[in-house]
Protein backbone atom coordinates (compact mmCIF):
# COMPACT_ATOMS: atom_id res chain seq x y z
CA UNK A 1 0.00 0.00 0.00
CA UNK A 2 1.63 3.66 -0.80
CA UNK A 3 1.86 6.29 1.39
CA UNK A 4 -0.54 8.36 -0.50
CA UNK A 5 -3.46 5.44 0.24
CA UNK A 6 -1.81 5.74 3.50
CA UNK A 7 -2.64 8.70 3.92
CA UNK A 8 -5.87 8.84 2.52
CA UNK A 9 -7.02 6.20 4.94
CA UNK A 10 -6.37 8.48 7.64
CA UNK A 11 -7.97 11.76 5.98
CA UNK A 12 -11.16 9.22 5.76
CA UNK A 13 -11.54 8.33 9.62
CA UNK A 14 -12.85 11.23 11.43
CA UNK A 15 -9.73 11.84 13.86
CA UNK A 16 -11.82 13.48 17.01
CA UNK A 17 -14.63 11.84 19.19
CA UNK A 18 -12.99 9.26 21.21
CA UNK A 19 -11.19 10.44 24.00
CA UNK A 20 -9.26 12.84 21.69
CA UNK A 21 -8.83 10.18 18.99
CA UNK A 22 -10.38 8.87 15.85
CA UNK A 23 -13.96 7.84 16.17
CA UNK A 24 -12.79 4.32 14.52
CA UNK A 25 -11.16 3.49 18.35
CA UNK A 26 -14.97 3.69 19.58
CA UNK A 27 -15.34 0.75 17.12
CA UNK A 28 -12.21 -1.03 17.64
CA UNK A 29 -12.70 -0.43 21.34
CA UNK A 30 -16.24 -2.26 21.65
CA UNK A 31 -15.60 -4.84 18.88
CA UNK A 32 -12.37 -6.12 20.62
CA UNK A 33 -13.90 -5.95 24.25
CA UNK A 34 -16.85 -8.25 23.84
CA UNK A 35 -14.58 -10.64 21.45
CA UNK A 36 -11.85 -10.58 24.68
CA UNK A 37 -15.07 -11.24 26.85
CA UNK A 38 -16.12 -13.79 24.47
CA UNK A 39 -12.24 -15.86 24.18
CA UNK A 40 -11.16 -15.43 28.16
CA UNK A 41 -14.66 -16.19 29.39
CA UNK A 42 -13.76 -19.56 27.90
CA UNK A 43 -10.46 -19.78 28.94
CA UNK A 44 -10.93 -19.02 32.22
CA UNK A 45 -12.72 -22.55 32.85
CA UNK A 46 -11.57 -24.15 30.39
CA UNK A 47 -8.71 -26.12 31.93
CA UNK A 48 -11.32 -26.98 34.93
CA UNK A 49 -13.49 -28.55 32.37
CA UNK A 50 -10.58 -31.00 30.91
CA UNK A 51 -9.32 -32.12 34.27
CA UNK A 52 -12.56 -31.95 36.16
CA UNK A 53 -14.11 -35.36 36.76
CA UNK A 54 -17.20 -36.42 34.25
CA UNK A 55 -19.19 -36.34 37.47
CA UNK A 56 -18.37 -32.47 38.26
CA UNK A 57 -19.67 -31.51 34.51
CA UNK A 58 -15.91 -31.97 33.14
CA UNK A 59 -14.14 -34.39 30.80
CA UNK A 60 -11.96 -36.10 33.09
CA UNK A 61 -8.70 -36.00 31.64
CA UNK A 62 -5.55 -36.05 33.68
CA UNK A 63 -4.11 -33.04 34.74
CA UNK A 64 -1.08 -33.10 32.97
CA UNK A 65 -2.38 -33.30 29.72
CA UNK A 66 -4.87 -30.95 30.06
CA UNK A 67 -2.34 -28.33 30.99
CA UNK A 68 -0.27 -29.49 27.69
CA UNK A 69 -3.49 -29.18 25.80
CA UNK A 70 -4.54 -25.73 27.48
CA UNK A 71 -0.96 -24.57 26.04
CA UNK A 72 -1.02 -25.97 22.80
CA UNK A 73 -4.46 -24.89 22.35
CA UNK A 74 -3.32 -20.97 23.44
CA UNK A 75 -0.04 -22.06 21.17
CA UNK A 76 -2.16 -22.66 17.76
CA UNK A 77 -4.86 -19.55 18.60
CA UNK A 78 -2.05 -17.46 17.96
CA UNK A 79 -0.14 -19.15 15.00
CA UNK A 80 -3.37 -18.87 12.76
CA UNK A 81 -3.11 -15.59 13.33
CA UNK A 82 -0.46 -16.25 10.44
CA UNK A 83 -2.99 -17.46 8.12
CA UNK A 84 -5.39 -14.31 9.07
CA UNK A 85 -3.18 -11.85 8.80
CA UNK A 86 -1.90 -13.48 5.22
CA UNK A 87 -5.65 -13.33 3.77
CA UNK A 88 -6.37 -9.99 4.78
CA UNK A 89 -2.63 -8.76 3.33
CA UNK A 90 -3.37 -10.74 -0.44
CA UNK A 91 -7.10 -11.52 -0.03
CA UNK A 92 -10.13 -9.31 1.33
CA UNK A 93 -8.45 -6.93 3.72
CA UNK A 94 -8.46 -6.58 7.67
CA UNK A 95 -12.22 -5.71 8.12
CA UNK A 96 -13.59 -8.43 6.36
CA UNK A 97 -11.22 -10.50 8.40
CA UNK A 98 -12.67 -9.26 11.86
CA UNK A 99 -15.82 -10.22 10.43
CA UNK A 100 -15.45 -13.59 9.25
CA UNK A 101 -13.33 -14.52 12.55
CA UNK A 102 -16.08 -13.24 14.16
CA UNK A 103 -18.31 -15.76 13.41
CA UNK A 104 -16.34 -18.68 13.58
CA UNK A 105 -14.98 -18.14 17.33
CA UNK A 106 -19.35 -17.57 18.14
CA UNK A 107 -19.84 -20.89 16.95
CA UNK A 108 -17.37 -22.51 18.76
CA UNK A 109 -18.52 -21.05 21.73
CA UNK A 110 -22.06 -22.30 20.79
CA UNK A 111 -20.32 -25.71 20.03
CA UNK A 112 -18.57 -25.66 23.56
CA UNK A 113 -22.00 -24.96 25.31
CA UNK A 114 -23.40 -27.98 24.45
CA UNK A 115 -22.87 -30.83 26.90
CA UNK A 116 -21.10 -33.60 24.42
CA UNK A 117 -18.10 -35.80 24.07
CA UNK A 118 -14.32 -34.85 24.10
CA UNK A 119 -15.00 -35.09 19.82
CA UNK A 120 -17.16 -32.08 20.11
CA UNK A 121 -14.54 -30.26 22.66
CA UNK A 122 -12.05 -30.44 19.88
CA UNK A 123 -14.48 -28.71 16.34
CA UNK A 124 -15.40 -26.23 18.73
CA UNK A 125 -10.91 -25.81 19.71
CA UNK A 126 -10.70 -25.46 15.85
CA UNK A 127 -13.44 -23.43 15.20
CA UNK A 128 -12.10 -20.41 18.09
CA UNK A 129 -8.67 -21.41 16.67
CA UNK A 130 -9.69 -20.37 13.13
CA UNK A 131 -11.48 -17.81 13.54
CA UNK A 132 -8.99 -15.76 16.39
CA UNK A 133 -6.45 -16.04 13.97
CA UNK A 134 -8.30 -14.51 11.19
CA UNK A 135 -10.21 -11.78 14.38
CA UNK A 136 -7.10 -11.10 16.71
CA UNK A 137 -4.22 -9.96 14.15
CA UNK A 138 -6.17 -7.60 11.60
CA UNK A 139 -8.42 -5.70 14.13
CA UNK A 140 -4.84 -4.47 16.10
CA UNK A 141 -3.93 -3.71 12.19
CA UNK A 142 -6.87 -1.45 11.67
CA UNK A 143 -6.01 0.59 14.58
CA UNK A 144 -2.90 1.24 12.99
CA UNK A 145 -4.17 2.47 10.09
CA UNK A 146 -5.97 5.41 11.65
CA UNK A 147 -3.12 7.09 12.58
CA UNK A 148 -0.04 8.48 10.34
CA UNK A 149 3.36 7.88 11.12
CA UNK A 150 4.10 10.42 12.74
CA UNK A 151 1.16 11.02 14.84
CA UNK A 152 2.29 11.25 18.62
CA UNK A 153 -1.05 9.57 19.88
CA UNK A 154 -0.53 6.04 18.23
CA UNK A 155 1.18 4.31 21.72
CA UNK A 156 -1.45 6.20 23.69
CA UNK A 157 -3.73 5.03 20.93
CA UNK A 158 -2.71 1.51 21.96
CA UNK A 159 -3.02 1.50 25.34
CA UNK A 160 -6.43 2.77 25.45
CA UNK A 161 -7.31 0.08 22.89
CA UNK A 162 -5.08 -2.73 24.89
CA UNK A 163 -7.46 -1.11 28.28
CA UNK A 164 -10.87 -2.11 26.05
CA UNK A 165 -8.88 -5.46 25.92
CA UNK A 166 -8.88 -6.23 29.21
CA UNK A 167 -11.41 -4.34 30.30
CA UNK A 168 -13.80 -7.56 28.58
CA UNK A 169 -11.33 -9.97 29.90
CA UNK A 170 -11.33 -8.89 33.33
CA UNK A 171 -15.38 -8.76 33.96
CA UNK A 172 -15.67 -12.77 31.79
CA UNK A 173 -14.07 -14.37 34.57
CA UNK A 174 -16.15 -12.91 37.01
CA UNK A 175 -19.42 -13.92 34.96
CA UNK A 176 -18.27 -17.22 33.76
CA UNK A 177 -16.47 -18.62 36.76
CA UNK A 178 -19.42 -17.53 38.50
CA UNK A 179 -21.98 -19.61 36.71
CA UNK A 180 -19.51 -22.65 36.02
CA UNK A 181 -19.92 -22.79 40.05
CA UNK A 182 -23.45 -22.22 39.96
CA UNK A 183 -24.91 -23.62 36.68
CA UNK A 184 -22.08 -25.77 35.18
CA UNK A 185 -19.48 -25.22 32.41
CA UNK A 186 -22.31 -25.21 29.64
CA UNK A 187 -23.10 -22.03 30.93
CA UNK A 188 -20.31 -20.30 30.91
CA UNK A 189 -19.72 -21.20 27.58
CA UNK A 190 -22.71 -19.78 26.19
CA UNK A 191 -22.06 -16.68 27.86
CA UNK A 192 -18.88 -16.29 25.61
CA UNK A 193 -21.33 -17.65 22.70
CA UNK A 194 -23.44 -14.18 24.05
CA UNK A 195 -20.26 -11.61 24.43
CA UNK A 196 -18.74 -12.46 20.74
CA UNK A 197 -22.25 -12.11 19.31
CA UNK A 198 -22.86 -8.73 20.64
CA UNK A 199 -19.11 -7.93 19.24
CA UNK A 200 -19.76 -8.89 15.81
CA UNK A 201 -23.15 -6.34 16.77
CA UNK A 202 -20.72 -3.50 17.57
CA UNK A 203 -18.44 -3.94 14.77
CA UNK A 204 -21.27 -3.85 11.93
CA UNK A 205 -23.31 -1.23 13.01
CA UNK A 206 -20.57 1.67 13.34
CA UNK A 207 -17.51 0.58 10.91
CA UNK A 208 -19.05 2.64 8.17
CA UNK A 209 -19.46 5.64 9.66
CA UNK A 210 -16.47 5.62 11.98
CA UNK A 211 -13.16 3.80 10.21
CA UNK A 212 -14.01 5.11 6.68
CA UNK A 213 -11.29 3.70 4.37
CA UNK A 214 -9.31 1.82 7.32
CA UNK A 215 -9.73 -1.93 6.72
CA UNK A 216 -10.64 -2.09 3.32
CA UNK A 217 -7.56 -2.15 1.32
CA UNK A 218 -6.10 -5.21 0.47
CA UNK A 219 -2.10 -3.90 0.44
CA UNK A 220 -0.61 -7.10 -1.22
CA UNK A 221 -3.51 -8.35 -3.65
CA UNK A 222 -2.86 -12.06 -5.28
CA UNK A 223 -2.81 -11.82 -8.91
CA UNK A 224 -4.49 -14.27 -11.19
CA UNK A 225 -1.07 -16.67 -11.52
CA UNK A 226 -0.50 -16.42 -7.80
CA UNK A 227 -4.32 -17.35 -7.03
CA UNK A 228 -4.06 -20.66 -9.21
CA UNK A 229 -0.45 -21.10 -7.52
CA UNK A 230 -1.83 -20.61 -3.94
CA UNK A 231 -4.97 -22.64 -4.93
CA UNK A 232 -3.13 -25.65 -5.94
CA UNK A 233 -0.93 -25.26 -2.78
CA UNK A 234 -3.96 -25.17 -0.40
CA UNK A 235 -5.43 -28.38 -2.35
CA UNK A 236 -1.93 -30.48 -1.83
CA UNK A 237 -1.49 -29.43 1.76
CA UNK A 238 -5.28 -30.43 2.55
CA UNK A 239 -4.87 -34.49 0.50
CA UNK A 240 -1.89 -34.64 1.97
CA UNK A 241 -3.07 -34.09 5.25
CA UNK A 242 -5.59 -36.32 5.17
CA UNK A 243 -3.50 -39.18 3.95
CA UNK A 244 -1.03 -38.38 6.80
CA UNK A 245 -3.76 -38.49 9.71
CA UNK A 246 -5.88 -41.26 8.09
CA UNK A 247 -2.79 -43.67 8.08
CA UNK A 248 -1.27 -42.72 11.71
CA UNK A 249 -4.17 -42.35 14.16
CA UNK A 250 -5.70 -45.66 13.28
CA UNK A 251 -2.00 -46.99 13.58
CA UNK A 252 -1.49 -44.96 17.18
CA UNK A 253 1.45 -43.32 15.48
CA UNK A 254 -0.18 -39.72 15.48
CA UNK A 255 -0.30 -39.19 19.81
CA UNK A 256 -0.75 -36.29 21.83
CA UNK A 257 2.90 -36.05 22.60
CA UNK A 258 3.52 -36.40 18.67
CA UNK A 259 1.14 -33.29 17.97
CA UNK A 260 2.42 -31.25 21.08
CA UNK A 261 5.71 -31.59 19.51
CA UNK A 262 5.46 -31.29 16.21
CA UNK A 263 3.47 -27.22 16.94
CA UNK A 264 6.36 -26.68 19.43
CA UNK A 265 8.55 -27.33 16.57
CA UNK A 266 6.30 -24.94 14.57
CA UNK A 267 6.10 -22.19 17.03
CA UNK A 268 10.22 -22.05 16.02
CA UNK A 269 10.00 -22.24 12.51
CA UNK A 270 7.42 -20.46 11.30
CA UNK A 271 8.41 -17.36 12.50
CA UNK A 272 12.25 -18.19 11.44
CA UNK A 273 10.72 -18.48 7.69
CA UNK A 274 8.88 -15.15 8.34
CA UNK A 275 11.60 -13.34 9.12
CA UNK A 276 13.72 -14.51 6.26
CA UNK A 277 10.85 -14.15 3.93
CA UNK A 278 10.50 -10.79 5.22
CA UNK A 279 14.00 -9.74 4.65
CA UNK A 280 14.71 -11.08 1.62
CA UNK A 281 11.36 -10.22 -0.09
CA UNK A 282 12.31 -7.69 -3.68
CA UNK A 283 9.32 -5.38 -2.08
CA UNK A 284 11.48 -4.91 1.86
CA UNK A 285 13.22 -1.48 1.45
CA UNK A 286 17.09 -1.64 2.40
CA UNK A 287 15.52 0.50 5.86
CA UNK A 288 13.10 -1.32 5.89
CA UNK A 289 15.48 -4.76 6.58
CA UNK A 290 17.44 -2.85 8.87
CA UNK A 291 14.03 -2.33 11.25
CA UNK A 292 13.07 -6.19 10.31
CA UNK A 293 16.68 -7.13 11.86
CA UNK A 294 16.13 -4.67 14.94
CA UNK A 295 12.61 -6.59 15.26
CA UNK A 296 14.04 -9.72 15.89
CA UNK A 297 15.55 -9.26 19.58
CA UNK A 298 12.58 -7.51 20.34
CA UNK A 299 10.51 -10.80 19.15
CA UNK A 300 12.67 -13.28 21.23
CA UNK A 301 12.37 -11.01 24.54
CA UNK A 302 8.32 -11.17 23.54
CA UNK A 303 8.34 -15.40 23.74
CA UNK A 304 10.52 -15.11 26.90
CA UNK A 305 7.88 -12.46 28.33
CA UNK A 306 4.91 -14.29 26.86
CA UNK A 307 6.17 -17.33 28.58
CA UNK A 308 6.02 -16.32 31.85
CA UNK A 309 2.52 -14.41 31.31
CA UNK A 310 0.20 -17.12 29.55
CA UNK A 311 1.65 -19.40 32.49
CA UNK A 312 -1.24 -17.60 34.47
CA UNK A 313 -4.19 -19.52 33.05
CA UNK A 314 -2.46 -22.89 33.10
CA UNK A 315 0.62 -23.12 35.84
CA UNK A 316 -0.84 -20.62 38.03
CA UNK A 317 -4.48 -21.96 37.73
CA UNK A 318 -4.15 -25.23 38.63
CA UNK A 319 -2.08 -23.68 41.61
CA UNK A 320 -4.85 -21.46 42.29
CA UNK A 321 -7.28 -24.11 42.53
CA UNK A 322 -5.13 -26.92 44.23
CA UNK A 323 -2.68 -24.79 46.57
CA UNK A 324 -4.02 -21.45 47.51
CA UNK A 325 -6.88 -20.98 50.21
CA UNK A 326 -10.06 -20.60 48.45
CA UNK A 327 -12.29 -19.82 51.56
CA UNK A 328 -10.58 -16.36 52.61
CA UNK A 329 -12.35 -13.53 54.89
CA UNK A 330 -15.62 -15.72 54.66
CA UNK A 331 -15.93 -15.45 51.02
CA UNK A 332 -15.81 -18.98 48.99
CA UNK A 333 -13.57 -17.40 45.96
CA UNK A 334 -14.24 -19.78 42.43
CA UNK A 335 -10.57 -20.69 40.92
CA UNK A 336 -11.45 -18.98 37.90
CA UNK A 337 -11.96 -15.68 39.61
CA UNK A 338 -8.20 -14.97 39.59
CA UNK A 339 -8.13 -14.97 35.84
CA UNK A 340 -9.43 -11.21 36.05
CA UNK A 341 -6.31 -10.07 37.99
CA UNK A 342 -4.40 -9.71 35.23
CA UNK A 343 -7.00 -7.40 33.47
CA UNK A 344 -8.07 -5.84 36.72
CA UNK A 345 -4.51 -4.49 37.19
CA UNK A 346 -4.00 -3.30 33.21
CA UNK A 347 -7.50 -1.53 33.13
CA UNK A 348 -6.28 0.52 36.59
CA UNK A 349 -2.38 0.81 35.71
CA UNK A 350 -3.16 1.23 31.83
CA UNK A 351 -4.34 4.79 31.49
CA UNK A 352 -0.86 5.77 34.06
CA UNK A 353 1.28 4.14 31.29
CA UNK A 354 -0.31 5.89 28.91
CA UNK A 355 -0.44 9.31 30.29
CA UNK A 356 3.49 9.31 31.81
CA UNK A 357 4.80 7.92 27.78
CA UNK A 358 2.45 11.27 26.17
CA UNK A 359 3.67 13.18 28.75
CA UNK A 360 7.76 11.81 28.79
CA UNK A 361 7.41 12.45 25.03
CA UNK A 362 10.92 12.23 23.72
CA UNK A 363 12.07 11.57 27.04
CA UNK A 364 10.75 8.37 27.33
CA UNK A 365 12.69 5.24 27.24
CA UNK A 366 13.50 3.73 24.04
CA UNK A 367 11.16 0.97 22.48
CA UNK A 368 14.46 -1.89 23.66
CA UNK A 369 14.39 -0.61 26.94
CA UNK A 370 10.52 -0.78 27.61
CA UNK A 371 11.15 -4.61 26.80
CA UNK A 372 13.96 -5.03 29.20
CA UNK A 373 11.80 -3.38 32.02
CA UNK A 374 9.00 -6.11 30.96
CA UNK A 375 11.21 -8.91 31.11
CA UNK A 376 12.44 -7.71 34.45
CA UNK A 377 9.35 -7.76 36.08
CA UNK A 378 7.89 -10.77 34.82
CA UNK A 379 11.27 -12.99 35.95
CA UNK A 380 10.43 -11.17 39.67
CA UNK A 381 6.81 -12.68 39.03
CA UNK A 382 7.94 -16.03 39.28
CA UNK A 383 10.27 -15.31 42.15
CA UNK A 384 7.52 -14.36 44.16
CA UNK A 385 5.76 -17.15 43.93
CA UNK A 386 8.61 -19.13 45.72
CA UNK A 387 7.85 -17.26 48.99
CA UNK A 388 4.61 -18.53 50.27
CA UNK A 389 5.68 -22.34 50.08
CA UNK A 390 9.11 -21.38 51.64
CA UNK A 391 7.81 -19.63 54.48
CA UNK A 392 4.74 -21.89 55.21
CA UNK A 393 6.44 -25.35 54.04
CA UNK A 394 5.60 -28.06 51.02
CA UNK A 395 2.13 -28.94 50.46
CA UNK A 396 0.22 -25.91 52.69
CA UNK A 397 -2.29 -24.03 51.26
CA UNK A 398 -1.03 -20.62 50.61
CA UNK A 399 -2.66 -16.72 51.17
CA UNK A 400 -4.17 -15.78 47.83
CA UNK A 401 -2.82 -12.60 48.66
CA UNK A 402 0.56 -14.14 47.23
CA UNK A 403 -1.02 -14.94 43.79
CA UNK A 404 -2.08 -10.83 43.22
CA UNK A 405 0.98 -9.81 44.29
CA UNK A 406 2.46 -12.22 41.46
CA UNK A 407 -0.19 -11.02 38.59
CA UNK A 408 0.32 -7.66 39.61
CA UNK A 409 4.36 -7.64 38.73
CA UNK A 410 3.76 -9.23 35.50
CA UNK A 411 1.45 -6.67 34.56
CA UNK A 412 3.63 -4.01 35.34
CA UNK A 413 5.77 -5.46 32.93
CA UNK A 414 3.06 -6.57 30.21
CA UNK A 415 2.41 -2.51 30.06
CA UNK A 416 5.75 -1.90 29.50
CA UNK A 417 6.15 -4.23 26.47
CA UNK A 418 2.32 -5.78 24.83
CA UNK A 419 1.02 -2.40 24.02
CA UNK A 420 4.35 -0.91 22.98
CA UNK A 421 4.69 -3.96 20.89
CA UNK A 422 2.03 -3.43 18.92
CA UNK A 423 3.03 0.17 18.27
CA UNK A 424 6.40 -0.77 17.29
CA UNK A 425 5.51 -3.50 14.87
CA UNK A 426 2.99 -1.31 12.99
CA UNK A 427 6.12 1.01 12.64
CA UNK A 428 8.84 -1.72 12.12
CA UNK A 429 7.05 -3.80 9.67
CA UNK A 430 7.85 -3.53 5.85
CA UNK A 431 4.99 -1.79 3.63
CA UNK A 432 4.06 -5.48 1.81
CA UNK A 433 3.53 -6.96 4.75
CA UNK A 434 1.45 -4.71 6.87
CA UNK A 435 -0.79 -7.68 8.34
CA UNK A 436 1.11 -10.39 8.13
CA UNK A 437 4.07 -8.66 10.53
CA UNK A 438 1.24 -8.11 12.99
CA UNK A 439 0.87 -12.01 12.77
CA UNK A 440 4.11 -12.00 13.30
CA UNK A 441 4.03 -10.35 16.67
CA UNK A 442 0.99 -12.36 17.66
CA UNK A 443 3.54 -15.66 16.68
CA UNK A 444 5.56 -14.26 20.10
CA UNK A 445 2.57 -15.72 22.26
CA UNK A 446 2.30 -18.87 20.17
CA UNK A 447 6.05 -19.57 19.95
CA UNK A 448 5.66 -19.20 24.00
CA UNK A 449 2.63 -21.20 24.47
CA UNK A 450 4.15 -24.24 22.31
CA UNK A 451 7.39 -23.43 24.70
CA UNK A 452 5.05 -24.21 27.49
CA UNK A 453 3.41 -27.11 26.13
CA UNK A 454 6.89 -28.70 27.11
CA UNK A 455 7.61 -26.52 30.51
CA UNK A 456 4.52 -27.41 31.92
CA UNK A 457 5.10 -31.33 32.39
CA UNK A 458 7.95 -30.38 34.36
CA UNK A 459 5.85 -28.57 37.30
CA UNK A 460 4.65 -30.69 40.25
CA UNK A 461 4.47 -29.06 43.58
CA UNK A 462 7.45 -30.73 45.22
CA UNK A 463 9.48 -29.29 42.43
CA UNK A 464 8.15 -25.85 42.49
CA UNK A 465 11.41 -23.58 44.27
CA UNK A 466 13.44 -25.42 40.36
CA UNK A 467 10.54 -24.46 38.08
CA UNK A 468 9.54 -21.27 39.26
CA UNK A 469 13.48 -19.51 40.30
CA UNK A 470 15.14 -21.40 37.06
CA UNK A 471 12.50 -19.69 34.95
CA UNK A 472 12.08 -16.18 36.41
CA UNK A 473 16.20 -16.09 36.49
CA UNK A 474 16.05 -16.54 32.99
CA UNK A 475 13.94 -13.79 32.31
CA UNK A 476 15.73 -11.45 34.85
CA UNK A 477 18.63 -12.41 32.48
CA UNK A 478 17.66 -11.74 29.18
CA UNK A 479 16.12 -8.61 30.22
CA UNK A 480 19.80 -7.18 31.22
CA UNK A 481 21.22 -8.19 27.95
CA UNK A 482 18.46 -6.76 26.22
CA UNK A 483 19.14 -3.52 28.21
CA UNK A 484 22.72 -3.42 27.56
CA UNK A 485 22.00 -3.55 23.83
CA UNK A 486 19.21 -1.29 23.56
CA UNK A 487 21.40 1.34 21.62
CA UNK A 488 22.48 -1.01 19.18
CA UNK A 489 18.91 -2.04 18.64
CA UNK A 490 17.58 1.54 18.37
CA UNK A 491 20.19 2.52 15.57
CA UNK A 492 18.72 -0.50 13.48
CA UNK A 493 15.20 1.14 13.82
CA UNK A 494 16.30 3.73 11.16
CA UNK A 495 14.35 6.58 13.00
CA UNK A 496 11.42 4.88 14.93
CA UNK A 497 10.75 5.80 18.13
Amino acid sequence: MSSMNKQKIVDSVPQKGFFGHPKGLFTLFFTEFWERFSYYGMRAILVFYMYYEVSKGGLGLEEGTALAIMSIYGSLVYMSGVIGGWLADRIFGTSKAVFYGGIFIMFGHIALSFPGSLSLFFVSMVLIVVGTGLLKPNVSTVVGEMYSENDTRRDAAFSIFYMGINLGAFIAPLIVGSLMESKGFHWGFAAAAIGMFLGLVVFMLTKKKNLGLAGTYVPNPLNAREKKKYGLIVGAVVVALAIILGTTIPAGLFTLDVFINIVGIFGIVVPTIYFIVMYYSPKTTATERSRVLAYIPLFISAVMFWSIQEQGSTILAAYADKRTQLDFMGISISPAWFQSLNPLFIILLAPVFAWMWVKLGDRQPSIPKKFSFGLLFAGLSFLVILLPAQMGGEGSLVNPLWLVLSYFIVVLGELCLSPVGLSATTKLAPEAFSAQTMSLWFLASAGAQALNAQLVRFYSPENETIYFGSIGGMAIALGVILFLISPMIQRAMKGVK
